[in-house]
């Protein structure tokens, strides 16, 4: 939820981003602009005038601090190559079993039309038989016709 009339607070002054300052709202997982500043460099030549106007101890819990930051989006950003790297290889390993049935789609279908192509080759066989079959039918009826014509013709003088 966003306040608006909050500021967010500023992470480390020196971390500049190309934009704007780091806020500790910002993420190095989520934010590639922040993960390029991060990676550029921790400590800035203004980091290294700070740190050379701090007694040792602080200088020394301030490195520390910027160490541990520092490992810490290192290890931050090492978890998002891996998931992406796991993203991808779930995705590598999907594209092969849809290519894997795509073949067998695509086999099956070939043998399916094969199957269609025998049936309509049947068909045709048997339309051909059917229509000789009609005209010899056509004949025999018209010849039986005359036949019987010709026997009405002589049964009536």
């Amino acid at each position: 939820m966003l306040w608006p009339n909050v500021q967010p607070e500023i992470r480390c002054s020196s971390f500049l981003s190309q934009k704007d300052p780091l806020m500790t709202s910002g993420s190095v997982m989520l934010d590639d602009d922040i993960a390029a500043s991060v990676a550029k460099g921790i400590i800035t030549p203004l980091d290294e005038k700070l740190l050379a106007d701090r007694t040792d101890d602080e200088a020394i819990n301030e490195s520390m601090t910027l160490s541990i930051q520092c490992a810490s989006s290192v290890s931050n950003m090492a978890r998002r190559l891996q998931v992406r790297g796991n993203e991808v290889q779930e995705l590598r390993t999907q594209v092969l079993i849809l290519q894997r049935r795509n073949r067998g789609l695509q086999q099956e279908n070939k043998e399916l039309k094969k199957l269609v192509d025998s049936y309509a080759n049947d068909m045709r066989k048997k339309c051909s038989e059917l229509e000789m079959n009609t005209n010899r039918l056509q004949e025999q009826q018209e010849s039986l016709l005359l036949e019987v014509q010709k026997n009405l013709k002589i049964s009536r003088p």
